[in-house]
């Protein structure tokens, strides 16, 4: 038991907080947050936010970041229901329309993974330089191809993966969870996850150690641009559209969530299990301080104060070790 504390206290410690946030919840509104359909509508929301997370994640641990993430989600949804309006009067055929629209989807956005990690591994320029880049290059895209407005109507196979009931289960937390076991499995049971954290504790060892850099940071922007797609999936299916500006506020929410998690901003350190319970104690704090009548305004504000303090503590405490 001691062993498991001193080698898991960041997930023993976000545990607390994550009961401690439920118990005050729970004191300040009893007879609204824990009905079920308050704890139906976390288990839609939840997905969408994690999985964005768990791309934002993937760029963090060889200490950079992923700006471009909502804008690849978004430009998933965007090809995806065009292709379907385009393909579903010639073929007459939803499944069709469905397979096809996705496929392009995913493809668009592997597309801007092989571009951010072209720029980050093999030229060298800074992560948070490219992904700021290929975020306004694909948003700008976005609001070309769409003109601002918003592309509705798509067919049933695509709306059950939004909003969808598998055993009990919404279909979106049960993506959520495959993609979050399927990275657990990546970074810990393959030579590409081991690869990654070695980046990020010490690239340069990493190089002399007979790793190619370079094609560990095209499969990290890779990885992270397909899970951004299928947030992209989700949140199209769930609001049964897409346009180029949902999900803009999540970029600060999956920063907050992965370093609450206790991912390292500086790369090399970084659980899923621990990201995951992150995710579920924010939407929590957040489904509760809109029951209570917060002003969602101020809720954008408390993410920052809370993403600061969070990265001046493990700072100090860093250093303290």
């Amino acid at each position: 038991m001691r062993r498991f504390l001193k080698y898991h206290r960041d997930l023993v410690a976000l545990t607390a907080v994550l009961f401690g946030v439920a118990a005050v919840m729970l004191l300040l509104s009893p007879e609204r947050f824990l009905t079920p359909n308050n704890l139906r509508s976390m288990a839609f929301q939840l997905p969408e936010i994690g999985i964005l997370t768990l791309a934002m994640m993937v760029a963090m641990l060889h200490g950079g970041i992923n700006l471009a993430v909502i804008g690849t989600a978004n430009l998933t949804a965007i090809i995806a229901a065009l292709v379907v309006h385009a393909v579903m009067p010639a073929s007459g055929n939803e499944w069709v329309a469905a397979a096809l629209g996705l496929s392009a989807g995913f493809a668009a956005s592997l597309l801007v993974g092989l571009l951010s990690g072209i720029l980050v591994g093999y030229v060298g320029v800074s992560s948070i330089l490219t992904t700021l880049g290929t975020m306004t290059l694909v948003s700008g895209t976005c609001v070309v191809i769409t003109g601002g407005s918003t592309i509705s109507r798509l067919p049933a196979p695509i709306l059950v993966i939004g909003n969808g009931v598998l055993f009990g289960i919404p279909v979106p937390l049960c993506i959520f969870l495959l993609c979050g076991a399927g990275l657990s499995l990546i970074l810990s049971r393959t030579v590409f996850g081991f690869s990654l954290y070695m980046l990020g504790t010490n690239s340069e060892a990493t190089r002399y150690a007979g790793v190619n850099n370079a094609r560990t940071l095209l499969g990290v922007y890779l990885l992270s641009s397909f899970l951004a797609s299928i947030a992209g999936v989700i949140m199209m299916a769930r609001f049964n559209s897409a346009k180029a500006d949902y999900g803009q506020s999540y970029l600060l929410v999956t920063i907050l969530a992965a370093v609450l998690g206790g991912t390292s901003a500086t790369g090399g350190y970084g659980k899923v299990i621990g990201v995951i319970f992150a995710i579920i104690m924010l939407q929590m704090l957040a489904s509760g301080l809109n029951l209570l009548g917060v002003d969602p305004f101020f809720a954008i504000a408390m993410w920052g104060a809370i993403l600061l303090f969070v990265m001046t503590l493990n700072h100090f405490l860093r250093r303290r070790a």
